[in-house]
């Protein structure tokens, strides 16, 4: 299997990213987020490790890159706590550094900053995930994440290095994250120019972990995903009128804010103000 692939292979139509090509340094993840989806489909997802002959292969593989952009990464953390002393994502920005390719991170890690001199060599931008700016909150449902603020600080510290930052807002959970319009009001204010969302999509193994984590709201979101909810895919979705009406309040608060929005895998592409994953900030500088 390559390392470097095409994003969105099966070309769902729920996926409304541009084309672009994804790549994940390493297997696994170690923030232990509990509404993870990539846990479903990659063996021990707990167990961080390196891909094998990542630099090797990677290498190779670089050779037949002609500028494309690169999503790195969107299964597993690029900024694992391990990253700290291996920079195998570092080396990875080096190789694709020199092949010209435009490059989107996503992230929870303030690890990011460490590479902000590769990031300015080429097209990049740094997508960072936040839930909740509630310390107890994220603590509870990405255990071993950086706390939100210190998020919020590396995202201050990119911009004011010229990296365009997008925050992923993702998952929004109800009775959990669905009325943030205090951290969109912040982020907006560090210079952030994109916000993606989308709901909390429920398989059995993130159910599990969600509802040990927060046992209460588990019961009471119960019936909306398990008698009233949709399924797309694999997951068990919300119900589409109240998705609808999660993602149009985020979408309002966002653009008031004078920022640009997409939905993520949602169905409502009508939302989107911009390229959903906030690829149209490639290049820019602030």
């Amino acid at each position: 299997m390559p390392l470097i692939s095409r994003f969105d292979p099966w070309r769902s139509s729920l996926c409304t990213c541009p084309p672009k090509l994804t790549f994940n340094p390493y297997s696994g993840c170690d923030h232990h987020c509990v509404y993870c989806y990539a846990s479903s489909y990659i063996p021990r997802f707990a167990n961080c490790r390196p891909k094998k002959g990542l630099l090797r292969t990677l290498q190779q593989e670089a050779t037949q890159l002609k500028g494309e952009t690169i999503s790195i990464a969107n299964s597993s953390d690029p900024y694992p706590r391990m990253e700290a002393e291996t920079g195998l994502t570092r080396m990875c920005l080096a190789v694709l550094s020199q092949r010209d390719c435009k490059i989107q991170i996503i992230t929870k890690s303030t690890l990011v900053t460490r590479d902000i001199d590769l990031l300015s060599r080429v097209p990049s931008a740094v997508s960072v995930t936040i839930t909740t700016e509630d310390d107890a909150t994220a603590k509870l449902i990405e255990p071993n994440a950086p706390p939100p603020m210190e998020r919020l600080k590396t995202i201050e510290t990119l911009i004011s290095k010229g990296i365009p930052v997008s925050v992923r807002i993702d998952p929004i959970i109800p009775h959990v994250n669905d009325n943030p319009a205090h951290l969109i009001a912040t982020i907006a204010s560090l210079g952030v120019k994109h916000v993606t969302s989308s709901t909390y999509k429920v398989k059995p193994d993130n159910w599990h972990r969600f509802a040990d984590a927060m046992p209460a709201i588990a019961e009471r979101l119960r019936p909306f995903y398990y008698q009233q909810g949709e399924k797309q895919g694999g997951n068990l979705l919300l119900p589409s009128d109240l998705r609808l009406r999660l993602m149009m309040n985020i979408r309002t608060l966002t653009t008031a804010q004078g920022m640009k929005f997409g939905v993520c895998r949602e169905g409502f592409a009508q939302l989107n103000t911009a390229p959903c994953d906030g690829s149209w900030l490639l290049g820019a500088k602030h």
